[in-house]
């Protein structure tokens, strides 16, 4: 008994120690840039940090979006290796590698859902100067709560204390939400608008980027020191989360051309929809538009209100029903009054008969904007077309 009651006053002796060391490491980096959100996160996390490395700060970073990395000053990435299930508590270990390189600025995403761990990743090991909240959307309502407010309440877990905190929402009820959190942090808030990032800047990425998103992160560097022409300079020329919205162009041999959209990534409804909003305003001569929808049979349910949008919001010539369960969807295609004229159910087939599908289906040239489910099926295909694109240097 003597013996096990020794060992816990050890391990807490130990645990209280390695919290202290944490938090000198944590104030040793004078820039600490924390960023949370429904939507985004990954993409403003590397946007900043890349802004940040252009204009000549030393910066590390963290995304934990599609693929868990580290971003070194030089914009390498790092594999996270995770032989655990994911813990708060791994905050501790990345802040020991980033003191190790002596940054000046760090920025990390936001790695928890539940409310209380989001307090605790930002109050407890992130302590930022700066707070980042891309928005609000519909999402992980389990954990956060029904509304938008119960979400918005959630995420200003992360507003930092006596600090600042920027944010690119635009809905006034999740705004005064956020603003009356930041109040009680004595934090400076501020809704940033993405109307000065033209089109023209945003044809200039590689990848279809939100202008929300990089309006952000402009006005976090800019507040941080950066001129605005070398922070964009700096995130056009930087790597993209892999779940961002790349465009393909591929060329067939008889002359025929498809502008291959993969949004596989964005998951709700609304980000959905406004990729596809962006995709056409950038792209609006891009001849016949093609949605190629992967459904799996264990989120069907996102499948569904996926077809309630299109259905309402999104204008489109044909619909490649592609996945599981896709005979199941016939009936709520039916429901929301889509024709089966535009309706070709391809179903649960390789990359490769996806692919003849597909260019089947284009007679000169077409858009085809991938949608629904990443897995079973829908990565392959995406990267089928990025592996044949017009420039493989791209």
């Amino acid at each position: 008994m003597l013996v096990i009651v020794l060992l816990t006053v050890v391990l807490i002796g130990f645990g209280a120690y390695e919290f202290t060391l944490h938090r000198q490491r944590a104030t040793s980096i004078p820039i600490r840039i924390h960023v949370n959100g429904t939507r985004g996160k990954s993409s403003v996390t590397r946007l900043i940090a890349a802004g940040l490395r252009a204009g000549g700060i030393k910066t590390l970073a963290k995304v934990t979006g599609t693929l868990p990395r580290i971003i070194d000053e030089n914009g390498l990435e790092i594999p996270i290796v995770r032989l655990h299930p994911v813990n708060i508590i791994e905050q501790i270990k990345v802040f020991r590698l980033f003191t190790k390189h002596e940054p000046k600025a760090i920025v990390m995403e936001c790695m928890a859902v539940q409310p209380e761990y989001q307090w605790i990743c930002e109050h407890q090991f992130v302590r930022s100067t700066i707070g980042v909240i891309t928005n609000a959307r519909m999402d992980h309502v389990r954990e956060m709560g029904p509304s938008l407010e119960n979400i918005a309440n959630s995420l200003s877990n992360t507003i930092p204390t006596n600090g600042l905190t920027f944010t690119a929402e635009d809905k006034k009820p999740l705004l005064e939400v956020m603003q009356k959190r930041a109040e009680k942090n004595k934090s400076k808030f501020e809704a940033i608008s993405f109307h000065d990032v033209s089109d023209d800047d945003m044809r200039r990425f590689q990848h279809i980027e939100h202008q929300s998103n990089v309006a952000l992160a402009l006005r976090v560097c800019e507040e941080v020191g950066i001129d605005r022409k070398t922070a964009l300079e700096g995130m056009i020329n930087s790597h993209p989360d892999p779940g961002a919205l790349k465009m393909f162009r591929i060329r067939s041999e008889g002359g025929r051309r498809v502008l291959f959209l993969n949004a596989l990534a964005a998951n709700d409804p609304e980000s959905t929809l406004l990729a596809w909003e962006r995709a056409w305003e950038l792209y609006p001569d891009q001849g016949r538009a093609i949605i190629l929808l992967n459904t799996r049979s264990d989120r069907f349910d996102r499948s569904v209100q996926l077809v309630e949008m299109m259905s309402r919001f999104m204008k489109f010539d044909l619909l490649l029903s592609m996945g599981e369960s896709t005979e199941m969807l016939d009936q709520h295609f039916r429901r929301v009054g889509i024709p089966s004229s535009k309706i070709k159910r391809i179903g649960h087939v390789s990359a490769e008969k996806a692919w003849d599908a597909i260019w089947n289906s284009v007679e000169d040239e077409a858009m085809v904007f991938a949608m629904g489910n990443a897995g079973h099926g829908g990565l392959a295909v995406a990267d089928l077309f990025r592996s044949r694109r017009e420039n493989s240097n791209d």
